[in-house]
């Protein structure tokens, strides 16, 4: 079972997922252009970087609980870009060096509310650094569907000083990035039970068969597979 809440955070979410016991079920993680630091039990912690494709966790899971930072905030938490992490997993140790990851993961192991141990780890790390500034203003405008040459211009950037600042920021160019933020909102729509041309129209595609190349593309199944209709 899958939870989630919002985050003290600005933009983050904690969430936690319960023991799964169906063998042979997998969870297929989609591209959101988020960075996440996950509890994984004895495993410890590790850090998912943005995925670019879905990413299929084999089953049957265990009792997770992460903490899904919104899209540009995690290179301020793990001081790395996040294009160093794209379509990885790695131990929080290995990422930042953290000489406290195996004490925090105890920690979370024996604590009632273990996301909220994830949530007071990442608050003490962003004190000492913020996000890109530029970061909030992509994601927002993109979401708009304002194009990668306007959004350029309108923040004063070069298109290649917007494209080194997003792969710093969020793991892939502003190109990659509004083909996921795209799809997100298309399975928003989807999963609320609209049409499918509807949904193509409504969140930016060309048509129904350019939305269908594109969840195929980023979410390795099809619209219809995915909502389960």
């Amino acid at each position: 079972m899958y939870q989630e809440r919002p985050s003290r955070i600005p933009g983050a979410v904690l969430w936690s997922r319960s023991a799964d016991e169906r063998r042979g079920r997998t969870t297929r993680v989609l591209p959101d252009g988020c960075m996440d630091l996950i509890w994984l039990g004895d495993a410890g912690l590790v850090v998912a970087g943005p995925d670019t494709q879905a990413h299929v966790v084999p089953g049957p899971a265990g009792a997770y609980v992460g903490l899904r930072f919104a899209p540009g905030w995690g290179p301020a938490v793990f001081g790395i870009p996040a294009s160093e992490l794209r379509d990885r997993r790695e131990p929080l140790a290995v990422v930042d060096g953290a000489p406290d990851a195996r004490a925090l993961a105890e920690r979370i192991a024996e604590a009632p509310d273990r996301a909220a141990v994830l949530e007071a780890f990442a608050a003490r790390r962003l004190r000492g650094g913020s996000p890109d500034p530029v970061a909030a203003a992509v994601v927002r405008r993109l979401r708009g569907g304002v194009g990668v040459a306007e959004l350029a211009r309108d923040l004063g950037l070069s298109d290649r000083q917007l494209h080194r600042r997003s792969v710093a920021a969020f793991g892939y160019g502003p190109k990659v990035l509004a083909r996921v933020l795209r799809l997100r909102r298309a399975l928003d729509l989807a999963y609320a039970g609209n049409p499918f041309a509807d949904v193509a129209a409504v969140a930016g595609y060309a048509d129904q068969a350019h939305l269908s190349r594109e969840v195929r593309a980023l979410a390795g199944l099809s619209l219809s597979e995915l909502v389960g209709v």
